[in-house]
């Protein structure tokens, strides 16, 4: 295991050389650089601890698997030594109620802004990228004595780039509908492909997208009862009579795995081809409906279901298949991994903008381990590594060093 940074900085140039290994300036320039520019919440007379070595501490400690405020006081002593080679830490190791006291007070618009930053700053193009807006809610962050709900956020998903884009939380006695126009206001979605469930089809935000210049896969269920008959109506008729002169794409697809075969057949159709739909003209930029048959077996039971999605793509059936079992990819890669690798359905911190702001480390944490690719390992084992090895947790920093935050 490495003893601080002076080995490193001998051999620094040369592990650059092959892009492995962070040095100590930018570290320093970097890591640091990110959050200089979150404001201090704390009074000046209570001031032991200088912020940036809690936030760097705790960003550290979170990429190596810390799920509370002792782990990251632990994580930071058993690192002291180290940690001392770029922090200055001018009491030693911050005490778990510090970490508590300062991510309480920490405006988390302020840390989310700087998430945003460094994902801008180290992201490839997002032009065709197909982006999966979704709800998740933290279960264990509540307080029933308090009288406060569970923390639900609405989250951006790069799915081809594995990146959280942003987040946004969704105010008590609200819903998605408010908080996913706030969300795109962060984003530059220009030239990618947003995909929402059902609760995000409204006119109001299909108008929205269009205006920041990308296109759009929305669900279109019941909460639009007229539209929706009138869409199942329309198919139905012509199912029956065999698609005799409709314009439409077809695409058919058998996926097999987990003991389970799954059939799915695709129909995209030109709204030309289906006449004059309820109140077309309110929902900006209307290409093509699709229609997506699925057919389930599984071990015991059979399931089916038909589900219809409006978007503002052409007609072509297998890439809007494509797309839409894209969408999944934000319950599947990030909502699953937060809940299995990371436990956030179980922490139960929950007090002021601790549950937030943690919610923000997890997801920056997932975005510099996805962006890590010498460890061809699991995401826990990749946490793992960093929390063991510092040479490795190095090389995960390095992610950090793409950026410049000078």
């Amino acid at each position: 295991m490495a003893k601080g940074f002076a080995d490193q900085k001998q051999s620094s140039k040369k592990k650059k050389e092959k892009g492995n290994i962070a040095s100590i300036d930018e570290i320093q320039n970097n890591l640091l650089g990110y959050v200089k520019e979150i404001e201090d919440p704390r009074v000046q007379r209570s001031k032991k601890h200088l912020l940036k070595d809690v936030l760097a501490i705790a960003i550290l400690a979170v990429i190596a698997g810390s799920q509370g405020w002792e782990d990251m006081e632990n994580y930071g002593i058993a690192k002291q030594e180290w940690l001392s080679e770029f922090l200055e830490l001018p009491h030693g190791i911050p005490s778990d109620d510090t970490f508590r006291r300062v991510f309480e007070r920490i405006d988390p618009e302020s840390l989310q802004k700087c998430l945003q930053k460094w994902v801008q700053s180290i992201m490839n193009s997002i032009q065709g990228e197909i982006i999966p807006i979704d709800g998740k809610t933290l279960r264990g962050s509540y307080d029933r004595n308090a009288g406060q709900c569970a923390l639900h956020t609405v989250t951006a998903w790069a799915s081809q780039q594995s990146l959280v884009l942003g987040q946004v939380k969704v105010e008590n006695y609200s819903n998605e509908i408010t908080a996913i126009p706030a969300l795109l206001e962060l984003l530059d979605i220009t030239g990618s492909i947003i995909t929402i469930d059902a609760m995000g089809t409204q006119t109001s935000i299909i108008q929205q997208i269009c205006r920041q210049k990308a296109d759009y896969i929305v669900t279109l269920k019941a909460n639009h009862p007229t539209l929706f008959s009138q869409v199942k109506q329309w198919f139905t008729d012509t199912q029956n009579n065999g698609w005799d002169g409709i314009e439409h794409d077809y695409y058919k697809s058998v996926t097999k795995g987990h003991h389970r075969t799954e059939k799915r057949y695709v129909w995209a159709i030109p709204v030309a081809a289906m006449g004059e739909l309820y109140q077309q003209q309110q929902w900006h930029g209307l290409q093509t409906i699709v229609v997506v048959e699925r057919i389930r077996h599984l071990w015991n039971k059979t399931t089916h279901d038909i589900q219809f999605y409006l978007t503002s793509l052409p007609p072509n059936a297998q890439f809007l298949c494509h797309a839409i079992r894209t969408h999944w990819s934000i319950e599947n890669n990030l909502h699953w991994t937060l809940d299995v690798t990371f436990s956030e359905d179980q922490c139960r911190i929950r007090s002021e903008y601790s549950p937030q702001n943690f919610a923000l480390l997890r997801r920056l944490a997932l975005n510099v381990l996805h962006q890590e690719k010498t460890f061809k390992r699991s995401l826990r084992q990749k946490m793992k590594q960093a929390a063991m090895n510092n040479n490795y947790m190095m090389t995960v920093l390095n992610s950090f060093c793409q950026a410049d935050f000078r």
